[in-house]
């Protein structure tokens, strides 16, 4: 209770005393003041938990009074105070956002039964508030390189219209982030986001839980369900994974971008259904077309806009700006002790080849907060693989015996470093190093350098 402040409002100074005594006594922090202008300003100094106002006073009433501190916090309780019973001003203070009305003489039972019931509302509220404030920290993109900037640039322009989009990218880019950025930026921010892992859901279930179903529609269909779309009526909805679609799945997910209707299983009702679709996929999807795993008509409709997530090794200059907000985040959600990573640390992990992304990056730092005892997270404190990885990067002239050899050797690292940098992608990584394509395809065959099946080689302009 001492940490629940009060300010009392009333020009009854014996109202102000007695109020002052009984709450004081009950261990709470209680300041007064004797009219409705010098209350506000003095609302804005001290920021209270609660505020009791009195309804009549001379200048400013209590009405207008608590029209203005709404509008300063909403966080904080107003409880009316009126000497005279009126209907009216009851019914008005409440549609302005009143917690309650007292009427006078005020009943100490009564007074600080409401102000109990007020003060935990108000943590409440602040619990509230603080957890949205983490949840908005929990998704937001951070980054400051180019590829980051023109990426937010994207999101902004996207949000703005209702098309379809499809993110791409490598598994633990932050795909998730990207589609509820487009969420949170557009016109629907205050409808619903729902996210629908489709890899996740067995191919018996998937139409079940994006459409619905009726009771009885199927063996275990005890009662009638509300599909992901419907749900998601006027919002938007992320169907991340949405190349493990079946293909029954992908003519119903089809019908609703084209028609904006679904049909429950088991049921014969047609229902509208205004929802924004965002898709996201880690597969080729022209490959999935050409095995006839896809429906091409589908890919169409969901790719009108396409959003590329890029991998971490292509924005390593980010990765200090990513642990720092970790460490900010974990500390604060989980209560862990804030540390901080020291320079040789720092740069063996902006150096290090990031298979799993920025969810890898996520989840190392959150355990070397756990496991490091020291305030600092030095080299030693890296898994062994960054130390082998490390010296897999250094280059050795020992076993060079030839001016020829040099040139091949150092030409052969140079390039696998560069194509590491941006995720094997071939027409990206010449036009950065500014190499004809048709040259770069010949040194890598020439030099032996291999390129991983899961690379998007060919992706690019074709004058790249």
């Amino acid at each position: 209770m001492e940490d629940t402040k009060i300010l009392v409002i009333d020009d009854e100074k014996n109202i102000l005393e007695s109020i002052k005594m009984v709450l004081a006594y009950e261990s709470y922090q209680v300041d007064t003041c004797s009219s409705g202008l010098d209350g506000m300003e003095l609302f804005k100094t001290l920021n209270p938990d609660i505020v009791l106002l009195d309804v009549k006073m001379p200048g400013f009433d209590g009405i207008e009074v608590l029209k203005n501190l709404k509008n300063i916090n909403k966080l904080s309780e107003i409880i009316m105070i009126s000497g005279h019973s009126g209907i009216q001003e009851a019914l008005e203070a409440s549609r302005l956002g009143a917690f309650d009305f007292l009427e006078k003489p005020i009943s100490r039972e009564k007074l600080l039964l409401t102000v109990r019931n007020a003060s935990e509302k108000v943590n409440l509220l602040k619990e509230n508030y603080n957890l949205k404030g983490i949840s908005e920290k929990k998704y937001v993109l951070i980054g400051e390189s180019p590829v980051m900037k023109k990426l937010k640039e994207t999101i902004q322009r996207v949000a703005k219209s209702d098309s379809t989009v499809l993110i791409f990218g490598h598994s633990g880019t932050g795909k998730e982030l990207i589609s509820r950025n487009i969420h949170h930026f557009s016109r629907r921010k205050d409808k619903k986001f729902v996210q629908v892992n489709c890899a996740a859901i067995p191919d018996e279930l998937i139409e079940s839980e994006l459409f619905g179903h009726e009771k009885g529609s199927f063996t275990g269909a005890y009662e009638k369900k509300i599909g992901k779309f419907e749900n998601a009526h006027r919002g938007s909805i992320f169907l991340d994974e949405v190349g493990d679609l079946s293909l029954k799945a992908q003519a119903k997910v089809l019908r609703v971008l084209e028609e904006g209707e679904i049909q429950r299983v088991g049921s014969a009702e047609i229902k509208k259904v205004d929802v924004r679709v965002i898709s996201a996929t880690n597969k080729d999807l022209k490959e999935e077309l050409k095995k006839e795993n896809f429906r091409d008509d589908l890919y169409f409709r969901l790719n009108v806009v396409p959003v590329y997530c890029p991998s971490l090794i292509e924005r390593r200059t980010d990765i200090p700006l990513l642990i720092n907000h970790f460490i900010e985040y974990f500390s604060e959600e989980n209560n862990y002790k804030k540390k901080s990573f020291s320079k040789k640390a720092l740069d063996m992990m902006i150096n290090y080849t990031w298979k799993g992304n920025v969810r890898e990056l996520r989840n190392l730092v959150e355990r070397l907060l756990i496991m490091s005892e020291n305030k600092t997270i030095t080299e030693n404190d890296l898994p062994d693989y960054f130390q082998v990885e490390e010296k897999t990067h250094e280059f050795s002239f020992q076993n060079i015996t030839s001016w020829k050899q040099f040139k091949q050797q150092s030409e052969k690292h140079f390039l696998e470093e560069k194509l590491k940098e941006f995720s094997f992608n071939i027409a990206r990584t010449a036009r950065e190093i500014q190499l004809p394509r048709s040259n770069l395809y010949k040194k890598i065959e020439f030099l032996g350098i291999i390129i991983p099946d899961h690379s998007e080689a060919d992706e690019g302009s074709p004058g790249s």
